[in-house]
């Protein structure tokens, strides 16, 4: 592969990993917490500046929810949209299970209200 078809590998897969990673609601920072690298780093993987390491792979693909072949671009997407929770949203309901069982059944009743509101 010469040196400009590698650029434009690197550049495919980080717009791939950057599209997951907001289908995911997450940001460059929360996955470099994940990944264990700094939000520069994902941002440069972002642009197809960094390569990402092979060893990161199995945490990037099991994060972010997708076959690694789909990933590295052997496959094509074929999944559904997922509905996987985001890890902000996972503190969230972390921070809502240590509150007292009155206040989580307001919280509870406050999203069925609102979720009944716009019809989801």
């Amino acid at each position: 592969m010469s040196k400009l078809q590698n650029r434009g590998y690197y550049k495919a897969l980080g717009t791939r990993i950057a599209q997951l990673r907001k289908e995911q609601a997450m940001t460059q920072a929360e996955l470099a917490r994940i990944l264990g690298v700094s939000q520069q780093t994902v941002f440069a993987y972002e642009l197809g500046e960094r390569r990402i390491a092979v060893s990161l792979l199995p945490l990037l693909v099991k994060t972010l929810a997708i076959p690694v072949q789909e990933l590295i671009g052997l496959a094509t997407p074929g999944r559904a949209k997922r509905q996987r929770l985001s890890p902000k949203i996972i503190r969230q309901v972390e921070r809502i299970q240590q509150l007292p069982k009155a206040e989580q059944r307001f919280v509870v009743r406050l999203i069925d209200s609102l979720a009944s509101r716009y019809n989801l």
